[in-house]
């Protein structure tokens, strides 16, 4: 089962997907005190970052130098957390960044340690507070290694990082909440299990998909009631309608998944979570029209309906 989360956002960010790139140059070589290229403009937390180019050879390990910390009483970033940040990304040798995220004004969410990124952004990331302006080193062992990520990161490239920590919260396990009523024979009944397990997905025999974007509560919780703006960590299952195939779960990899809604691209998905209350588990049946329509994708046929169990686990 091959997962299918590249499918239903925007790629934003070279770390998992493909690079964005940008126009704009950093200095000449220059570097801190402590031998990393040094910012030579916008130094300050939540400011767009320029950067110099690396002197000399690289380290050959990974560095993780805080640069401003956050506050005292701020929570220190730990695995499994979800979180937000900004950043910018360049080559060691070079001046010109190859991604950033402060031009997009859209803060890039992952969960942290659940291989969503490079290597080197889960490791060098944990245990830095929120609030916190931290510069990262990556040797190319823990970045792209010999196959570089072409045309924009060269092979064997180490990468630097000005990676500011806007966010973090702790993810739970599985939604919580009151159990709502299954009785529409018609649609697919979903297990209410709460021990982070994979809940069953029961599909109906005998009845015709809905023509329509179903969006329905099997547990609801009283948390925070979701935006279209709002990025959410989730856990969730898609099934197709017509032979109840399993496509893509992240429980089949243990990971939680976090959706920017401003960058999804699958409408039902979408619509289907916005109105929700954080905590909950929904049900989604999502018609074509706002699935992937007659587009095959990888194992969906075209034209199918999905079913989608979702855990709204944290909104940001």
């Amino acid at each position: 089962m091959r997962r299918l989360a590249g499918l239903l956002v925007v790629p934003l960010l070279l770390l998992s997907t493909a690079a964005c790139g940008s126009d704009d140059k950093g200095s000449d070589s220059t570097s801190s005190k402590n031998g990393l290229p040094a910012i030579t403009a916008g130094e300050k937390f939540g400011e767009k970052p320029t950067l110099a180019k690396g002197e000399g050879d690289p380290p050959k390990e990974l560095k993780s130098e805080v640069l401003s910390k956050g506050k005292d009483d701020a929570e220190a970033i730990k695995k499994g957390d979800a979180i937000e940040v900004n950043y910018l990304g360049q080559q060691w040798d070079s001046t010109k960044p190859f991604d950033n995220s402060f031009d997009r004004k859209q803060p890039f969410p992952l969960t942290l340690g659940a291989g969503m990124v490079i290597p080197g952004w889960d490791k060098g990331l944990e245990g830095h507070k929120v609030g916190s302006r931290v510069q990262l080193v990556i040797p190319p062992e823990m970045g792209y290694g010999a196959q570089g990520q072409p045309p924009t990161i060269k092979p064997n490239a180490t990468l630097v990082f000005v990676v500011d920590i806007l966010k973090a919260k702790s993810i739970p396990s599985s939604a919580k909440g009151g159990e709502v009523a299954q009785d529409n024979i018609d649609l697919p009944k979903v297990g209410v299990n709460t021990d982070g397990k994979a809940p069953k997905v029961t599909m109906p025999k005998k009845s015709d998909p809905p023509k329509k974007l179903v969006s329905t509560y099997v547990l609801e919780s009283d948390g925070a009631v979701v935006k279209d703006s709002d990025t959410v960590s989730v856990a969730y299952q898609g099934l197709i309608w017509k032979d109840g195939k399993l496509f893509d779960s992240t429980y089949a990899q243990g990971k939680t998944q976090q959706f920017a809604l401003p960058q999804v691209t699958l409408k039902g998905l979408k619509n289907g979570l916005v109105g929700k209350k954080a905590g909950s588990r929904v049900l989604l049946v999502i018609p074509p029209d706002q699935a992937f329509g007659d587009k095959k994708q990888q194992s969906i046929p075209a034209n199918s309906t999905l079913v989608f169990q979702v855990d709204i686990l944290a909104v940001m």
